[in-house]
């Protein structure tokens, strides 16, 4: 495939998915931390985020086809335009309704910007397969600071959603955030090059599932990978930060958004790092595949004994403590690192794995499985948090990451 220019389209698409991604990030810190000052528990919270997940998983399987169907371009204005709807429409809640239907109506637009996400992701990453330079490791390097940087930008995002929420309220800031991503939209589709796939009519929707037994097995590893990060990362660690860092005045309530939409913030901003210098800090990509799949299964192996024992230090506590703090924040600075690198080969792989004329299909099926992940994650999150607290919530974590290892280590054998 050629492009008018590959460069400049590769630009275009990652700027395209910054300000998704920016957007992204702030709109998931306001709606936890803005329900969970109104009250809501961490189930309600967790509830808060399931339809964005399941969203996920039928957008992915959907997007690849609709992708190669009817374009790449296509998929990336929907996601954008679909983005910039759910943030008006959640700015319409009203703050009179009762917590059902509170809860009915946030889960309905989360599922709407979950199928954004998606879309917006699968266009993206499958755009790089398309565009990179072939050989000499140059597919890594891109599909490396495409994932790097949107990660950075996403935790940036963590950020200046509870920033805004502190400063300019819960209304106002979504406002803020769909006139910015109004602009970006209308950006994009003027400077877009050409020359992206623009779809063939007779592709089938059955196409969707593949049938490459080392695509399904890294599908596996990678759901179980991001449940591993999600069981602790959406409910169960912000609520824990939250009431170890608030004085219960509102005051106090305010500074512990900024604390802990900082913490996640450059949590997510040094996973995006690292990610970024994957080529630098492995040799894999230089290799062959399966050279790169074995170093995937000794970086899970790595993975899996952190969560185990961040959840005996909470269990030895038990009650939130300074050093118990201290701890959570070096060891998860230490599983975000050894998670980024997991994170950046399983986005090589997939697409080193993949053929051009089925790109968009794969990538999709990937992400299905990386949505399904994240969808696990969200509901253990919220209910082993409610159920046994950080140690069981940690624990959880750790099984997570022990599945995605013996997954990992079937493929790369």
């Amino acid at each position: 495939m050629t492009t008018e220019n590959p460069l400049r389209a590769y630009a275009a698409v990652t700027a395209a998915y910054w300000a998704f991604m920016l957007s992204d990030g702030a709109l998931r810190m306001l709606v936890l931390l803005h329900f969970n000052g109104l009250g809501f528990s961490p189930i309600e919270l967790a509830w808060l985020f399931l339809l964005y997940e399941i969203a996920g998983i039928v957008t992915n399987l959907a997007a690849g086809w609709l992708a190669a169907r009817f374009g790449l371009a296509a998929t990336l204005y929907g996601g954008l335009a679909l983005q910039i709807s759910a943030l008006v429409a959640l700015a319409g809640m009203d703050p009179g309704w009762g917590v059902t239907v509170s809860v009915i109506y946030v889960m309905a637009v989360q599922g709407a910007s979950g199928v954004a996400k998606d879309l917006a992701k699968m266009s993206s990453k499958s755009a790089v397969k398309l565009l990179a330079p072939k050989g000499d490791g140059a597919l890594f390097r891109w599909v490396a600071v495409l994932t790097g940087s949107k990660n950075a930008v996403k935790g940036a995002g963590f950020f200046v959603g509870a920033a805004a929420l502190g400063l300019f309220g819960f209304r106002a800031s979504l406002w803020g955030m769909a006139t910015l991503l109004a602009a970006i939209l209308l950006a994009v589709m003027l400077f877009l090059p050409k020359g992206l796939p623009t779809g063939k009519k007779g592709t089938k929707f059955a196409a969707i599932f593949s049938r490459d037994p080392r695509i399904n097995g890294l599908s596996l590893a990678r759901m179980f990978l991001f449940g591993a990060r999600d069981v602790w990362f959406v409910v169960g660690l912000p609520i824990y930060f939250h009431a170890v860092l608030s004085d219960g005045t509102p005051e106090g309530g305010r500074e512990a958004f900024f604390l802990v939409g900082g913490f996640m913030a450059l949590w997510i901003i040094g996973y995006g790092f690292v990610q970024g210098m994957a080529p630098r800090l492995l040799r894999a990509a230089r290799a062959e595949e399966a050279h790169a799949a074995r170093a995937a299964a000794r970086w899970a192996g790595l993975l899996t004994p952190i969560p185990f024992g961040l959840a005996a230090l909470a269990l030895l506590a038990g009650a939130p403590a300074l050093w118990l703090t201290v701890a959570l924040v070096a060891g998860l600075l230490l599983f975000g690192f050894v998670f980024a690198l997991n994170s950046s080969l399983h986005s090589y792989l997939i697409l080193a794995f993949s053929s051009e004329d089925r790109v968009t299909m794969d990538v999709g099926f990937y992400y299905m499985a990386n949505a399904a992940g994240r969808l696990l994650g969200t509901l253990l999150s919220g209910l082993s948090y409610q159920a046994g607290g950080l140690p069981l919530c940690l624990a959880t974590a750790g099984a997570m990451a022990l599945a995605s290892w013996l997954s990992m280590r079937r493929l790369a054998r």
